[in-house]
This record gives structure tokens, sequence and C-alpha cells, in this order.
């Protein structure tokens, strides 16, 4: 619910229209998935872009302000 952020931090929307993190759901038994995490460290404190942008919004402002990145692909595998 965002609850826990920093003051002046907020969700963007995710692809099923609300706040927060859905999380994915591979079928039972369907075997491995893998999951890419991405942290991006900018040379701006904050992003000035208002709480109902979009996500492609947000990463046209993002890209012109990242200094770096780093990705970590994780697996995952559903049993039942």
């Amino acid at each position: 619910d965002g609850s826990g952020l920093p003051a002046g931090a907020f969700q963007l929307k995710h692809d099923g229209g609300g706040p927060g993190f859905i999380g994915a759901a591979p079928p039972a038994g369907h075997g491995a998935h893998r999951y890419i995490i991405t942290v991006h460290a900018l040379d701006v404190e904050k992003l000035d872009i208002p709480e109902d942008a979009s996500n492609a919004f947000f990463g046209f402002n993002r890209h012109g302000h990242t200094l770096g990145r780093a990705t970590m692909t994780v697996y995952g595998i559903v049993e039942n």
C-alpha cells in the first residue's frame, strides 16, 4: 500500500492499473521463471513527474538522469 515509503515518495500504477507490485503468477508446475530486478542511480534526488504518470513517462524522464544501473536476474520455480 506504500505506507512504508519515505516522505514524498509514491508508487506508479502497474500494468493491472493499480499501485504497488502485483508479482508474477506463472502456472503451477510450469518450471523455472526468471525475474529481472534493476536499480537505477540518478543524478537528481527526485524526478518531477505527477503521481498519475505512466511507466513509459517515468522511463523517459529517468533516462536522461541515469548515472548507472545494476541488474540482477533471479530464478524461481513454481511447484504447486
